[in-house]
């Protein structure tokens, strides 16, 4: 631990800020910022135990004044970072006030639910309106039926006397239980959605359906507050872990494409109860849903056919936007609830990568913007100059931790960073737990910190400065973890097939994103924001991305990692109408490029496969 001694200073203790998690604590001169990080309760990595050889506890400083930089830093951080302001917080000691960013990979697992994406400023304008009434009682005097008296009283106000059916069989007993009097829920559209009781506030449900994962959030239409959030797998996983083994499944029979719509319907109808029943909300004050996901999710969804997903040249059954009543599709909320599905920009670019466009407004970003979302199929656009051009490529799944020998999703005891130094490895695994497999960011980590080490050479191949080197499979691995520290009792190895897998999937990404360039006559060091969104998006390394040539090395002020931001643009068009206006502008102006098809796309990823690249 580095010591900069203050014999004396004017002040005893100085405040730090430490956003974006919004912590703040005051500590004295000699302590570290990774200190006053422990003393806020924000959970900084620090791998190496804080003694400054990780460098897993980087922090940007944005305002105020730092003790000088040690040797550790100058030899740990590249030069372009120290320029940045980036620090080692087991280095860095206060000399005034602070302001302290924390990038999302310097955080722990248990920090992990602080990210959330970004937004802008909204001005609430949901869909949805509420407005308060109250009748007059039947009597003998006046014996019309209850949705005539209804109607009558606010025919200056109704577009039509009709309602569906579930509205209508709500209001009677409702009028009776109330005393003549509740809320009318309106929709934009014209339509009634339902009724509730005086006092009662009229909810709304943002989706975000992933391939592996399903992450959903109830909002208050009336505050814009998320009352309460949820995550759970996709239930379709057991039918395939990509969407292509789900689509040929789809394309046994009608049956098994309704099969797939009814798991995904049956699951969010469970998470709407539970995300009520945590706030003692009825499942009729939801009256309003955004549904976000890739083309095959938002098809499986709608219950759209996918054949055509699956063959050349894979376009979607539909591309603009939709709206239908959630009773159509099964869910349980009010009465005549309305889904709003955002556009689709091609076959793989799906409705998510609009709303992370929209989260991350890119389109109003200057100069040059890349935009990703890293998964089984990474979504990737380019902004320049008032053009939009999008891609979509096939990186696979490893960086969910499949097809990786020990590979596994990010669960406690998931190797999550790794650091080689002083001839070992050094290891931090999801909740502190005993090492049990490798998640993608783990894995990421330690294929960088071979190459660096020249442990491997720029083909991926062991070298003879490999360490902890054992037989397998008729080849070479690497023991990274023995048998009787692991969490399972066997040893956690990586094989030359692992780091293959990495190869493979950053190159497809890199090559992404190089045709992109291509085709706007952009040079990569021209990108003035590279944008990384997604759950593996957010709490990858950037060093261990940019060292396999996995992003191209710019300035480390250029990339920013946002969460999940098709989540937060789900959230977005459910609180804003022009939110969903603006989603859709954003298909007329997108030019997709299939890169199946792209003459130039070939002889890139075969280039973007050497680690050298």
């Amino acid at each position: 631990m580095p010591t900069h001694p203050i014999s004396s200073y004017p002040v005893n203790e100085f405040r730090i800020d430490f956003e974006p998690v919004g912590r703040r604590v005051s500590i004295g001169p000699n302590e570290t910022l990774l200190s006053a990080a422990q003393q806020a309760g924000i959970a900084l990595t620090a791998v190496c135990g804080g003694v400054g050889v990780c460098g897993a506890c980087k922090v940007r400083l944005v305002s105020g004044e730092l003790s000088p930089f040690t040797e550790t830093e100058k030899s740990v951080l590249p030069p372009d970072a120290l320029e940045e302001g980036w620090r080692l917080a087991c280095q860095a000691f206060p000399r005034s006030d602070l302001k302290i960013e924390i990038p999302p990979e310097s955080l722990s697992s248990s920090q992990r639910l602080q990210t959330e994406g970004i937004a802008g400023d909204l001005s609430l304008s949901p869909a949805v309106t509420i407005q308060p009434f109250e009748i007059a009682k039947p009597d003998a005097s006046d014996l019309r039926a209850d949705w005539e008296r209804f109607t009558s009283t606010f025919s200056r106000t109704l577009e039509n006397d009709c309602a569906p059916l579930p509205v209508m069989s709500q209001f009677s007993n409702l009028m009776r239980d109330e005393d003549w009097q509740g809320q009318v829920i309106h929709h934009e559209n014209g339509q009634i959605v339902g009724f509730l009781p005086k006092g009662k506030a009229v909810y709304g449900l943002a989706v975000d359906i992933g391939t592996t994962k399903m992450a959903a959030y109830l909002l208050n239409l009336e505050t814009g507050e998320i009352v309460a959030r949820k995550g759970e797998m996709n239930p379709q996983i057991a039918f395939g872990e990509d969407v292509v083994a789900r689509i040929a499944y789809a394309n046994q029979g009608e049956s098994h494409r309704f099969e797939l719509q009814k798991k995904l319907t049956d699951s969010l109808n469970g998470m709407i109860r539970e995300l009520c029943y945590q706030v003692s909300v009825d499942v009729n004050q939801v009256s309003d849903l955004v549904i976000v996901g890739n083309t095959a999710m938002h098809h499986f969804f709608a219950g759209l056919p996918v054949r055509q997903l699956g063959q050349a040249p894979y376009v979607a059954a539909v591309g603009q936007a939709l709206s239908f009543p959630a009773n159509l599709v099964g869910l349980e909320t009010a009465p005549n609830a309305q889904i709003y599905l955002p556009p689709n920009i091609a076959g793989y670019v799906g409705a998510d990568h609009v709303a992370m466009l929209l989260a991350s407004d890119i389109s109003s970003l200057p100069g040059t913007a890349v935009a990703l979302d890293i998964g089984t199929n990474t979504e990737i656009s380019l902004s320049k100059d008032g053009r939009l051009v999008s891609c979509s490529c096939a990186s696979g799944p490893a960086f969910e931790g499949a097809h990786i020998h020990a590979g596994m999703r990010a669960v406690p005891g998931a190797i999550e960073r790794a650091r080689f130094f002083n001839g070992e490895w050094h290891l931090a695994t999801v909740d502190e737990e005993p090492p049990v497999g490798i998640c993608g960011s783990g894995v990421l980590d330690i294929v960088s910190e071979l190459l660096v080490s020249g442990q491997i050479d720029s083909a991926g191949r062991f070298t003879d400065r490999t360490t902890s080197r054992i037989p397998f499979k008729g080849g070479d691995a690497i023991e990274l973890v023995p048998g009787e520290r692991s969490g399972t009792g066997k040893p956690i190895i990586v094989t030359r097939q692992d780091i293959r897998e990495i190869q493979l999937a950053k190159a497809a990404i890199r090559a992404g994103v190089d045709v992109l360039l291509s085709h706007t006559n952009t040079q990569p060091e021209e990108i003035n924001h590279f944008i990384i969104a997604g759950a593996f998006g957010t709490y990858l390394s950037l060093e261990s991305a940019i060292r396999i040539g996995m992003f191209p090395d710019l300035p480390r002020k250029r990339f920013q990692q946002i969460g999940n931001a098709a989540g937060t643009g789900a959230r977005m068009m459910l609180l804003s109408m022009p939110s969903r206006r603006s989603a859709e502008k954003l298909l007329t102006r997108t030019i997709y490029i299939e890169l199946t098809t792209d003459p130039a796309f070939t002889d890139l990823y075969v280039d973007a496969i050497s680690f050298n690249s």
